[in-house]
């Protein structure tokens, strides 16, 4: 008996159970590993080329931006992130990037797909867990790198322009809010870029200073519903009692209606976009008052 080909949505959705089977068997500190894998790949390299895009900065060689590093080039990195220090791999994108390669291809082309391998050699156990603990790091740190590339000029900032930053309590996602934070300086926000141990701490914040805007990173849906609540808490104890509430992440891409559901004031899905957010937010409430 024959069996019937798998269509690539039936193989896709196989390939997702599979994961998340393997992670709910793994302990905490490899569940961390797995999600910084994803947050690599879907948040923080897309974030930085839209960023960049938005930007309108000019690449820095014309070269080949639309077609990037090859796979080849993408193995070399693997290889060179599990078997030698971060300056090894860093030496190794200069060179890709004087052969031609745009910072957008290498983000795109060089970068993303290092991070998927590298979550297919541990899923594959073609390597251990601190193999790919360790590359993932040499990775992060990578990013760090170019990271100043995307970096606008700072301004004078504006006094009556000021957004708290912070993850929602509990969450690991805090590489794109960073980025976000970067954008909001450049446009004149006065930007405390916050951790909270837990939700009173936050709440506590919001009630000692004054905020325009408070920006909130999601970055899992299982807490959507402490999020509302969050919401609900800080909207009662603000300073301000217009405070415009915006939230984001990885999450929020995929869904941006959740955004309404727990009772936000908008979802942004980059840095410039967030900008144009807390500015709307900002001169409408003024308005209103």
């Amino acid at each position: 008996m024959h069996r019937r080909p798998m269509t690539a949505g039936q193989s896709k959705t196989q390939s997702t159970e599979a994961t998340h089977l393997r992670e709910s068997q793994l302990s905490e500190s490899e569940r961390r590993m797995a999600r910084l894998v994803r947050t690599i790949e879907g948040e923080i390299v897309p974030r930085l080329v839209m960023s960049r895009r938005a930007m309108c900065v000019p690449a820095p060689l014309a070269g080949r931006p639309d077609l990037g590093p090859d796979a080849a080039e993408v193995r070399e990195l693997v290889r060179l992130l599990l078997a030698h220090d971060v300056a090894v791999a860093s030496a190794y994108v200069d060179t890709v990037r004087r052969g031609g390669a745009s910072l957008e291809g290498v983000c795109l082309h060089l970068l993303a797909p290092a991070a998927r391998e590298l979550g297919l050699l541990w899923e594959e156990d073609a390597c251990d867990f601190m193999q790919v603990t360790v590359g993932l790091c040499r990775l992060h740190q990578l990013l760090r790198e170019l990271s100043p590339e995307f970096r606008p000029e700072s301004v004078e900032m504006e006094p009556e322009k000021s957004i708290l930053l912070a993850p929602a309590p509990g969450d690991q996602h805090t590489f794109g809010i960073t980025l976000v934070a970067q954008f909001l300086r450049k446009a004149g926000w006065e930007v405390w870029h916050e951790h909270p141990a837990d939700g009173a701490d936050l709440i506590d914040l919001v009630r000692r200073h004054w905020f325009a805007v408070v920006g909130l990173s999601v970055g899992s849906e299982s807490r959507v519903e402490e999020v509302a609540a969050i919401i609900r808490s800080i909207r009662q104890a603000s300073l301000n009692r217009s405070v415009g509430i915006l939230i984001g992440g990885p999450v929020l891409v995929a869904r941006p209606e959740l955004a309404q559901l727990v009772g936000a004031d908008g979802t942004a899905a980059d840095g410039p976009m967030a900008v144009l957010r807390a500015e709307t937010l900002c001169s409408s409430h003024a308005a209103a008052n």
